[in-house]
């Protein structure tokens, strides 16, 4: 994502680009694997289309290679990866761009720290994928030092069918990314949802297997790994 808000002012964040696909919806998203260099270079495009405000660039990376995808208009809901890894408030300066006021900061200003994962929570079946509407009986989130859980839902709330089926973000941040997967483990176990169906047990799979554990994930992680068509 970038806010723009004149010639030279630019935040760019691309730390964001490990994702895990359910049967089509992303349901994990993480920081960078192994990726050393950044595709900085693709932002200076954003000079000659004259966009100012919030974007996000999409790219494919492959053999130390970014491939341009798309760039969508908006935040994106793994915005949260990024601001825990840089402590920067993007949703806030989105708002503030939007509303005419110059960038506080530059791209100079930012600084990694750690390594941050979400995991998307959604109200379907686990196993099928279908989506599971319905009213939320219990609900408790976890907390903790370096959990973050930005969500709508209360005990007594009811999951509409025909909206996304995404009803919260449980995020993990630490030194790396295997202390951050730890720390996503016991969040997910702490957690509690009653009343409907979520991925939250999948999810908890997912972070105790050993081959994402380690970062030996790809497009056919869920049939080869977990035997999931």
């Amino acid at each position: 994502d970038g806010l723009k808000t004149g010639a030279d002012d630019y935040l760019s964040k691309p730390f964001e680009p490990e994702e895990l696909f359910g049967r089509v919806k992303i349901i994990i998203n993480g920081a960078w694997i192994g990726v050393v260099d950044e595709p900085l270079e693709y932002f200076k495009y954003r000079k000659k289309m004259k966009y100012k405000g919030v974007g996000t660039f999409e790219f494919l990376y492959k053999d130390s290679e970014f491939y341009f995808i798309e760039m969508n208009t908006r935040l994106q809901v793994e915005h949260t990866v990024t601001e825990m890894i840089t402590n920067v408030d993007l949703v806030k300066l989105q708002i503030e761009t939007a509303a005419g006021n110059e960038l506080k900061i530059k791209q100079k200003d930012i600084k990694k720290n750690g390594h941050a994962i979400e995991c998307r929570i959604n109200a379907e079946d686990p196993e099928t994928f279908i989506p599971s509407p319905g009213k939320v009986t219990e609900y408790d989130p976890p907390g903790g030092i370096g959990v973050r859980v930005d969500s709508h839902l209360y005990a007594g709330y009811t999951v509409s069918p025909y909206y996304d089926a995404l009803i919260a973000k449980i995020c993990a941040h630490s030194y790396d990314r295997k202390s951050a997967i730890k720390r996503m483990s016991f969040a997910l176990e702490e957690f509690f949802i009653d009343g409907i169906k979520t991925n939250k047990d999948l999810q908890e799979i997912i972070m105790q297997e050993p081959n994402f554990f380690e970062g030996k994930i790809s497009i056919n992680y869920w049939k080869d790994i977990l035997s999931i068509d």
